[in-house]
């Protein structure tokens, strides 16, 4: 029988499968750490359940992490950097979203959204909760802005309201209504079943997520010196600058977990690496520290270690949430001193 040309055999001559992985090299990493992030979900629920207050401890961050890595892999998915198929990306992508709670929004405008943020070289944000802030009550204003100063990411679960709330405020958007009731309706019962078996396992759960939610809005902060446009669905953004390659690099930062150990980047499955990313947005997350390494020098001007961030994290806080004004990096040791960051900015949290 004549083999089929360009086809793969084993040593028994029979066909073999080709990967559903895109890149050579992929399989490992990628099951690896999906395991790691399903296991690690299902298992941080169980933990929290634990009478052990040590073993709840080990439980909320287990849970954090696996919800950082659903994050990120969504993102990969986005990206198609995962699976050879756009279909196979699309259902990595939906239950990436069922575990992180994105799924308000359909994985395609989340896509579509980021996306634009790559092409047009701006954040481009579904809402502009500055705006909505700075016309709103005194007493809201100052609620969201007490939260925010005692570390609740108050912006981020405003920003995942409005996500909820669009279809019922935007009527050409009507049709979205009964997919967000029913997104709602899991969601509900998931947490009262949660409430049910443990009240204490509920609040440790959003304990995690508040963790979760803030070290992802500490990476978002300091990756970008981009111009920020709220735009809801189509439109351009204005052109009185040119946002070329060169504007893109050098408006780009990354902010790594460590420079001299490079493996600490896994924590945030190498989103760090983000002039990389955005030199070749095709890039898998596995391969973006060799490819940093080979686009870089060591001392590119563009890396910010988070160790030095972390003091304007905290000193900030409350200027960011209503300030347009990123801020500005600077050269020498002390670069990030006047680079206050972002709010509101997150990939999860687009329509």
């Amino acid at each position: 029988m004549q083999k089929q040309s360009g086809a793969r055999f084993n040593t028994l001559g029979a066909p073999m499968a080709s990967s559903i992985f895109r890149y050579k090299g992929g399989a490992l990493p990628n099951v690896v750490a999906l395991t790691y992030t399903v296991l690690g979900y299902a298992g941080g629920l169980a933990l929290i359940t634990s009478s052990s207050w040590w073993i709840n401890a080990l439980g909320v961050l287990l849970l954090a992490h696996a919800l950082i890595y659903s994050a990120y892999f969504l993102h990969e998915f986005a990206h198609g950097t995962v699976f050879k198929t756009n279909a196979a990306n699309q259902r990595g992508g939906i239950a990436m979203s069922w575990i992180n709670g994105s799924c308000y929004a359909p994985f395609t405008d989340l896509r579509r959204k980021h996306m634009r943020h790559h092409i047009d070289r701006a954040d481009v944000i579904t809402f502009d909760y500055r705006q909505f802030l700075l016309a709103s009550p005194r007493w809201l204003r100052g609620t969201v802005v007490a939260l925010e100063w005692a570390y609740l990411p108050a912006v981020e679960f405003l920003m995942r309201a409005y996500v909820m709330l669009l279809p019922f405020i935007e009527p050409e958007r009507a049709a979205a209504r009964k997919r967000i009731l029913g997104v709602f309706t899991v969601r509900v019962l998931f947490f009262a079943l949660l409430a049910w078996f443990s009240l204490k396992a509920l609040l440790l759960y959003f304990l995690a997520y508040v963790l979760f939610i803030t070290a992802l809005r500490f990476a978002d902060a300091y990756q970008h010196t981009y111009d920020a446009f709220a735009i809801l669905s189509t439109g351009g953004i204005p052109d009185e600058k040119l946002r070329d390659h060169d504007y893109e690099q050098h408006n780009t930062y990354s902010n790594l977990v460590s420079v001299r150990f490079p493996w600490m980047n896994l924590l945030l499955l190498n989103f760090s690496y983000h002039n990389a990313h955005h030199e070749k947005p095709t890039a898998p997350w596995h391969q973006l520290p060799a490819l940093h390494r080979q686009l870089y020098a060591d001392e590119h001007s563009q890396v910010i270690p988070m160790a030095s961030l972390l003091r304007g994290f905290h000193r900030d806080r409350v200027r960011r949430v209503l300030s347009d004004d990123y801020g500005v990096v600077t050269t020498g040791p002390d670069k990030a001193e006047r680079f206050y960051g972002a709010v509101g900015v997150s990939f999860l949290t687009a329509v």
